[in-house]
């Protein structure tokens, strides 16, 4: 019988994203799959799930890009598989805003502007509320409202948003995220 991995998927892989992501991984004590990241992902959905399997330990973070392609792209392929893989159990995932207004959007059940002020509204790619609640445009995010995730968190763009979540700086907006999605999903409870 095999262990599910407790994994948070994240809709962003550029070299900003990376570096935010592999820092947060490391302050919470999870593992970020590093070779995940690529603009767009490089990684098939088979091929992360392996890599998500040799991690030593969870909680484990995933990055998917779909580099503005329209439609379903590479990153949103990887995304679905890895987050419907009966050997994955997704705690949470973190929806990135784009520029792309016309093309992609997707519910969040929170969003955390580039302050770290937790808010009902939508953000956009730097972290400013926008004015619809509950929704975030994105390149890398239109799936997200067929799969089954418990906790969606809408955020501006990783590792920027005007320097706020710089990994310089502890990426605290990204750590925020995160943060939030395990204690939703008592994942520290469930270790002890």
């Amino acid at each position: 019988m095999s262990i599910r991995r407790r994994v948070i998927l994240i809709t962003d892989g550029d070299e900003y994203a990376k570096r935010a992501v592999e820092y947060v991984a490391k302050e919470i004590g999870g593992r970020c799959i590093t070779s995940s990241y690529g603009n767009p992902s490089k990684l098939t959905g088979p091929e992360i799930v392996r890599l998500i399997k040799k991690t030593p330990h969870d909680p484990v973070l995933v990055m998917f890009d779909d580099s503005g392609i329209v439609g379903e792209g590479a990153g949103e392929e990887a995304l679905k598989y890895v987050a419907t893989h009966k050997d994955i159990e997704v705690l949470g995932a973190i929806a990135v805003a784009a520029r792309s207004r016309h093309e992609e959007w997707t519910r969040v059940d929170v969003s955390i502007d580039r302050d770290g002020v937790l808010t009902p509204y939508g953000v956009d790619k730097y972290g400013i509320q926008e004015l619809e609640i509950g929704r975030i445009n994105g390149d890398t995010v239109y799936c997200l409202d067929e799969l089954d995730i418990p906790l969606i968190v809408g955020v501006g763009d990783i590792g920027k948003m005007a320097r706020h979540d710089s990994y310089k700086l502890g990426a605290p907006i990204t750590k925020k995220a995160v943060e939030l999605i395990l204690e939703r999903s008592g994942f520290h409870v469930k270790e002890q």
